[in-house]
């Protein structure tokens, strides 16, 4: 009885071993280390799209503390928010541009 038990339990380590090794030899494989790399990429790519969202969602929080400050210390309303098109939270949408000339028209002076 006890030569039957080691005798499975040297079974099922084989059948173990040997599907780990084959695992492990098709990760070597060019297919195998293309899959990796795609979802490494694709990985970086979702951490990198996450990490601008955050720096954008900063980036608009910490200018209106600044837009809020100048308000409060001058008293002068900067409005900045409503002509990058939010009104009330809301943006505008891209038909209505409040009859300010477009972006890239002020830019090049017009």
């Amino acid at each position: 009885m006890k030569r039957m038990f080691w005798f499975g339990a040297g079974i099922a380590a084989g059948v173990a071993l040997s599907r780990k090794a084959g695992q492990t030899a098709r990760k070597a494989t060019p297919v195998g280390i293309a899959d990796q790399l795609g979802d490494a990429v694709r990985e970086l790519a979702g951490a990198v799209g996450d990490f601008g969202a955050e720096v954008r969602a900063g980036m608009t929080e910490r200018e209106r503390e600044l837009e809020d400050t100048v308000t409060e210390r001058t008293g002068i309303d900067t409005g900045r928010h409503q002509r990058r098109g939010e009104v009330d939270g809301a943006t505008r949408s891209h038909g209505d541009d409040g009859g300010q000339p477009a972006r890239r028209a002020r830019r090049a002076g017009r």
